[in-house]
């Protein structure tokens, strides 16, 4: 079983089919495949740090370099490192497989 992605720890409605999708549009980290299973995750969901366009704080989020250090203060992006402990994903080699 998967663990809990982004959109269903941050309640954002971001998701496919969710109930903020028409006001806000689906979130990147939702629908990136690329790095589906990275961290136990359902596609971006436990890797949306390093995914371009995500929202946090009611604003579109820019690239990995540009808010690394807000996500580093997440409740989300600690508790996925928590959780998945020395089998955490580098943000390293996430970027590789966007790349």
């Amino acid at each position: 079983m998967n663990a809990v992605n982004c959109w269903q720890f941050k309640k954002c409605g971001r998701e496919p089919g969710g109930s903020k999708v028409i006001e806000l549009g689906v979130c990147a980290a939702s629908i990136e495949k690329r790095v589906n299973g990275i961290n136990n995750g359902n596609n971006g969901g436990r890797a949306c740090w390093a995914i371009t366009g995500t929202l946090c704080g009611g604003k579109v989020q820019g690239t990995f370099a540009a808010k690394l250090a807000n996500c580093m203060q997440c409740e989300f992006y600690q508790l996925v490192g928590a959780e998945e402990g020395a089998n955490h994903e580098s943000a390293r080699a996430i970027l590789a497989k966007l790349r």
